[in-house]
């Protein structure tokens, strides 16, 4: 079974192929340019060094978000041509679950994205066992709420992904030797975490609608929130 993973949900652009359990290639890139202008020239490349074309897919795994807007946007919208155009699944997974999976075999796991303003999107989650178990679910959140949640666990935890890095001074103050870590590598999301979320999906035949599937995006865009203002103020 193969699968095609991508993850468009913060500035870094990733692609990835799994074939059953064993990871075949992976490309990853974050560059000054949109997703826009990197992703399918990425895909092509990857399948041309693979000497695989999309329709030799059985799968197309895609990072729903929260994330970027856009970002989320251009990633699903690839997705589902490439689903529509080859009739194979469209198998959607949560951006901060497959950012959870660079840390594996501990209880608490606070994978974040930087959502500006002192914010962040977020989730808890368990990894100790077979599958992902949710300790909170993923939500937008003041930084401030987060720490106040974080202090009431009294167990190490491993804090991740962007939103981490921004605010880490943040968060060992306040949480102090409760609050892990991880190299900088492994705070970047990769569309191998999303294959093997999305393989495990489709091999329990749990599939997407293509026409009904959008992203997850937790908050309203600054164009919604600047129209409902303006909407507001008449």
């Amino acid at each position: 079974m193969k699968i095609l993973g991508l993850d468009t949900s913060t500035l870094m652009t990733t692609c990835a192929v799994m074939d059953g359990d064993n990871l075949i290639g992976e490309f990853s890139l974050s560059l000054d340019m949109s997703h826009s202008e990197a992703l399918v020239p990425m895909i092509k490349s990857l399948l041309d060094n693979l000497n695989l074309k999309v329709g030799d897919m059985d799968g197309f795994a895609i990072s729903i978000g929260p994330g970027s807007f856009t970002g989320l946007r251009i990633g699903l919208a690839t997705a589902k041509a490439f689903s529509h155009t080859t009739n194979k699944p469209i198998i959607a997974v949560s951006s901060l679950q497959a950012l959870a999976l660079n840390v594996v075999g501990h209880e608490i796991v606070v994978p974040m994205m930087d959502a500006r303003r002192d914010r962040v999107f977020t989730g808890i989650y368990d990894l100790t066992g077979k599958d992902i178990k949710t300790i909170l679910e993923p939500k937008a959140i003041e930084v401030a709420e987060l720490i106040k949640t974080l202090q009431q666990k009294q167990k190490p935890m491993y804090l991740l992904g962007d939103g981490a890095t921004r605010y880490k001074d943040i968060f060992i103050e306040e949480l102090g030797d409760k609050a892990k870590f991880l190299p900088g590598h492994l705070n970047l999301s990769r569309a191998s975490s999303v294959c093997i979320l999305g393989r495990k999906r489709l091999s329990a035949g749990d599939v997407d609608n293509i026409y009904s599937l959008s992203p997850e995006y937790l908050r309203d865009s600054q164009a919604q929130r600047m129209k409902r203002n303006k909407e507001g103020s008449l």
